[in-house]
């Protein structure tokens, strides 16, 4: 009777302990908490400094992330979203609550009082460079070679509307010609950057668009030197990976110190070798060995998140158009 209740007792004592420890609901993109993602290891540190649960919930890639957050509206139990972009800030303002600010080393000026950098990086094309000699320099050449590229979408995917923002943003009303000369050289359109890549490194595109920093993956991850990033004339778009806490969290508190944890040292450490990406503040560490073999852009395109809302979907409807001839 004595080791009944005994057990009954630690049973109790044990599920009381398990639902007293808070959980923290973080709404991101798929490759985000992949086993090679940033997703485990800025798990595992934050847990380690909160005593709480994190729990990933992920939907695609960055723009099904907003799209999701927004079906769901007052149900959604996500307590912070990571992994929207300028592109879409906006647009999703409505649905977040304001945040300290947090410190970066952004190479541009940063201000959304309800968004927090992680991240950044610059679109480009990534090719093998065993295989293709002389990349083009710019959009106009790629259209007029008989290069084979793979695309993500952007009304799923946040490079997908970063590469149509990026040719809006460079070539203003010539962007519908620039999309009707690029039609025959799209391969494939795909949900989210996961798929365009791995389709490029099964050798079914000649090139992908992905990152300037995606090359560093290979290099110090896989000792592989033969993938490239090509530099465009015309300048490249930047992206600023963000994130933010939900109007509707029912842990404010736990959502404030994870925002602050993505820009500590130790997270920022993570994420540029599992995100391959720039970091939003660079740790005391320095860049990995490895990144100061990237391409830089001499210019760096960028809108501005009023603009990016005002502009996005005429910039889809151009690329859609001419996709559809």
């Amino acid at each position: 009777m004595k080791t009944t209740l005994l057990a009954a007792g630690l049973a109790t004592l044990a599920t009381s302990a398990w639902a007293e420890t808070p959980v923290l609901h973080v709404l991101t993109y798929d490759s985000f908490t992949s086993e090679w993602g940033p997703g485990p290891a800025i798990e595992k540190g934050f847990e380690a400094t909160c005593g709480c649960d994190v729990q990933f919930t992920t939907a695609g890639d960055g723009a099904a992330v907003l799209a999701r957050l927004k079906l769901e509206g007052d149900k959604s139990e996500a307590d912070v979203v990571v992994g929207l972009d300028t592109n879409l800030t906006a647009d999703a303002a409505p649905l977040f609550a304001d945040v300290a600010a947090q410190p970066n080393t952004l190479p541009v000026p940063y201000e959304d009082a309800k968004f927090v950098p992680f991240d950044w990086g610059y679109f480009a094309f990534v090719y093998d460079n065993t295989k293709l000699k002389t990349p083009p320099k710019s959009f106009e050449e790629l259209a007029k070679s008989d290069l084979k590229v793979v695309i993500e979408d952007p009304r799923s995917s946040t490079p997908g509307l970063g590469l149509v923002m990026w040719v809006k943003a460079a070539y203003g009303d010539r962007a519908p010609e620039i999309w009707a000369d690029l039609a025959d050289n799209i391969v494939t359109v795909t949900p989210g950057w996961s798929e365009a890549y791995g389709m490029f490194l099964e050798g079914e595109a000649d090139m992908v668009l992905s990152y300037t920093t995606s090359p560093a993956y290979h290099l110090i991850a896989e000792e592989d030197a033969t993938k490239s990033a090509a530099l465009f004339d015309e300048g490249h778009y930047l992206q600023i990976e963000v994130a933010g806490k939900t109007l509707t969290s029912k842990q404010p508190a736990l959502a404030d110190a994870f925002l602050a944890y993505l820009t500590s040292d130790a997270a920022q450490e993570a994420l540029i070798t599992t995100n391959w990406m720039y970091p939003a503040k660079t740790p005391a560490s320095g860049l990995p060995k490895g990144f100061e073999t990237l391409i830089m852009p001499a210019k760096a395109l960028l809108m501005s998140a009023a603009d990016a809302q005002a502009g996005r979907a005429k910039a889809i409807e151009e690329w859609q158009t001419a996709l559809s001839k």
